[in-house]
């Protein structure tokens, strides 16, 4: 089979029959928002045919500033009806399921049973994103995690590394102690940073749901984060295995 046109440039890089690979793979991303938008679009945009998205949230103002689904115009909407429209968009043969819920852990378990090539856990709250993970795990599925993009101001600080050498990440150290207790101490990839994040820069909240916390957060950081759980997840297709943490590879620059 050879690749659509659009995806000519991908072929130039890792040839046919990667890119075939990643037509034929199956990805789960659980969460669309400042981190899982943008990693299911670049994981749509690398040629992964078959990709199921999972949000219940809509779009609210404040998301604006970070949030690749949140305009002006698509407040008040799914994220993942929006998020939809812009991968069909994309790739208009991408084979494409749409879960706009809240996942319980009943559904989670229904959900996850499936045979992915690979999941994204872009969850921001704490007690899904352990059972999506531990989940994940039991049925042997390669995961990728984000941890914590808020309160981060360098992206040269982003590192992948597997989660038992994550350190100085506030969720990654409650997701840690949680995942401990069910057994699960290494195996994981995460994405995290271990930048201070300043105090200023937390404030309470009572009216949020499943949040205590509201973390300031820059426009470019959680996209950085959403692009390293992308390469993570095309990189381990591509050579049908996991990505070595923290690989060093050139760029181009362009």
């Amino acid at each position: 089979m050879s690749a659509a046109p659009w995806l000519e440039r991908t072929t130039l890089l890792i040839g046919s029959d990667a890119v075939h690979r990643l037509h034929n793979a199956h990805v789960l991303v659980v969460g669309l928002g400042g981190v899982g938008a943008y990693a299911a679009e670049q994981i749509c945009r690398g040629g992964v045919g078959r990709l199921t998205i999972v949000d219940g949230d809509i779009v609210q103002p404040s998301n604006r500033n970070r949030q690749l689904p949140a305009l002006h115009s698509t407040e008040a909407r799914m994220k993942s009806e929006v998020m939809a429209e812009r991968l069909l968009d994309i790739n208009p043969d991408i084979q494409l399921e749409v879960i706009a819920e809240f996942l319980r852990d009943d559904r989670l378990e229904e959900l996850v049973a499936r045979p992915y090539d690979y999941v994204v856990d872009a969850i921001d709250t704490l007690s899904p994103k352990v059972f999506l993970i531990s989940t994940a795990v039991r049925h042997h599925l390669p995961v990728v995690s984000s941890l914590g993009a808020a309160g981060k101001l360098d992206p040269t600080h982003v590192r992948i590394d597997d989660i038992a050498q994550s350190h100085h990440c506030r969720l990654g150290k409650m997701l840690r102690k949680r995942l401990h207790r069910l057994g699960i101490r290494e195996g994981v990839t995460v994405v995290y940073s271990p930048e201070d994040v300043p105090r200023h820069s937390m404030r309470p909240v009572e009216d949020e749901r499943n949040k205590k916390t509201v973390v300031g957060t820059i426009s470019y950081m959680p996209p950085v984060f959403g692009c390293f759980c992308a390469s993570v997840v095309l990189r381990g297709l591509i050579a049908q295995r996991e990505p070595s943490p923290q690989g060093t590879e050139e760029t181009d620059g362009g």
